[in-house]
């Protein structure tokens, strides 16, 4: 049974429900792409569909809105925020640039209590990895590289960094795809070379995985999205 599976199946029992199960719920389903880009949502169907009233299901809202996977627009309510594929490479730009940052930063700043939280994080990630779990495996990613954020010890780039990491989930899923939802080993080692360069305080090596870490998600989102499905089949028109 999927991790989803079971936050809705905890729905059923009322003591064990909560704006917080709504919240993880929806926010699985937003990641998952169950509830597509641009969808409408209001309170008062979603408070009927979990038999609550509309109080927890605002406050499960409210924080889907912070974290940029609902959006509100004036007079016309709230919806599934917008996946702008087209701003996809300014996305990139951005993301190369923070990331490359704070992954220096934290290689000059760290501490034992940031590497002890970075490789909590990673041995989360690695779960995630190893069961197939890619919801888990989008969800302890994003962890991981605040952890990253975190021991730059610069609260400006890690708000920055966040926004980013927040805003590209959903891309993130679409680029897990392209490995027909079977997740690599080799993103565990990935992330276990970026912790060694912060370990050792190798601040060029840190940057240097950080951007080799952004241009590899890019192609292979790019090299999906480029795809032909149906390549291999021969149309005869006679």
């Amino acid at each position: 049974m999927s991790k989803l599976t079971q936050k809705k199946e905890r729905v059923k029992n009322p003591k064990g429900y909560s704006s917080i199960i709504i919240y993880e719920i929806l926010r699985d389903e937003i990641l998952s792409l169950d509830l597509a880009p641009c969808q409408p949502v209001d309170d008062a169907s979603l408070a009927k569909r979990f038999n609550v009233s509309r109080s927890p299901v605002r406050d499960a809202m409210v924080r889907l809105v912070s974290e940029s996977l609902l959006q509100t627009l004036p007079n016309k309510g709230t919806i599934v925020s917008p996946l702008r594929l087209e701003d996809f490479s300014k996305y990139i730009d951005a993301l190369d640039i923070v990331q490359r940052t704070v992954s220096r930063l934290a290689a000059k700043f760290r501490n034992n209590e940031n590497l002890e939280l970075i490789n909590k994080e990673q041995a989360i990630f690695a779960s995630s990895v190893e069961a197939n779990d890619i919801l888990g495996m989008i969800q302890s990613n994003r962890d991981f590289h605040i952890a990253i954020a975190k021991a730059g010890n610069n609260r400006y780039f890690e708000k920055i960094y966040r926004e980013l990491l927040d805003d590209g989930r959903r891309s993130l899923r679409i680029y897990f795809n392209s490995f027909d939802s079977h997740l690599p080993k080799n993103l565990i080692s990935d992330h276990q070379l970026m912790i060694d360069a912060i370990k050792f305080q190798n601040l060029d090596l840190a940057e240097e995985l950080a951007h080799e870490h952004t241009l590899q998600m890019q192609q292979q989102f790019l090299n999906y999205l480029g795809t032909l499905e149906t390549s291999d089949i021969e149309i005869n028109i006679n």
